[in-house]
């Protein structure tokens, strides 16, 4: 795993990746969909298929000593790193964004715990929808990220509506930290769970795929 995810630093990240990870400081901009933030990680992923795409790095992949399992799990391991970092980041503005700006935001979520279990949230759906669709034919990636960012947007809506229209999102996960710290961890831990779950599944089922895939 270690070789393959230097293989995938050196080699495939793309330049937007970290433009992207530091769009979290959108956190700072009063009454804005924070949700957001999450969508522009997922079109970096996208970037990264595009461009390896064009560079043919899944036939180089194929050509070093691992299987097409290997391949799969390379590029799980990036995307997942870029998440995780994109997480930490968000954490550090919204904390600046409380010392700066402690007022509620009128667009969805506030800059709190709940939006980083949210964000776990974002990434489990785009697991499940980007990767198996795009290993099963990897010469089209755009439809991959379509379906995917079409499903991340209506999201980002329901963020927006859930924290007026369902009691629980407006009363307590749409509060100010340190408000029902304990309701927001549960939020946290469960929405953990659900990334790990989906991630499982959707590297599985991505590299089943894969497998049936016929590389010319």
């Amino acid at each position: 795993m270690k070789a393959l995810l230097k293989k995938e630093l050196r080699l495939c990240l793309h330049p937007t990746a970290p433009m992207m990870i530091l769009l979290s400081a959108l956190t700072l901009i009063p009454n804005y969909p924070y949700g957001v933030a999450y969508f522009y990680l997922t079109l970096s992923v996208f970037f990264i298929c595009l461009t390896g795409r064009e560079n043919h790095d899944i036939v180089f992949s194929l050509t070093l000593p691992i299987g097409k399992r290997d391949v799969v799990r390379g590029r799980f391991a990036l995307v997942m790193l870029l998440e995780v970092c994109q997480l930490v980041c968000m954490v550090g503005f919204i904390l600046l964004h409380r010392a700066l700006s402690p007022l509620p935001n009128a667009a969805g979520m506030d800059a709190n715990l709940a939006l980083i279990a949210e964000g776990f949230l974002y990434y489990s759906v785009f697991h499940l929808i980007f990767f198996p669709t795009y290993y099963k034919n990897v010469s089209k990636v755009g439809t991959a990220f379509v379906l995917s960012s079409a499903v991340i947007f209506l999201l980002v809506v329901a963020d927006v509506v859930s924290t007026y229209a369902i009691p629980f999102f407006r009363d307590v996960l749409d509060t100010p930290d340190p408000d029902h710290m304990g309701a927001k961890l549960g939020f946290l831990a469960a929405s953990f769970c659900v990334y790990l779950i989906s991630a499982f599944v959707s590297l599985r089922l991505s590299q089943k795929r894969f497998q049936r895939l016929d590389i010319r």
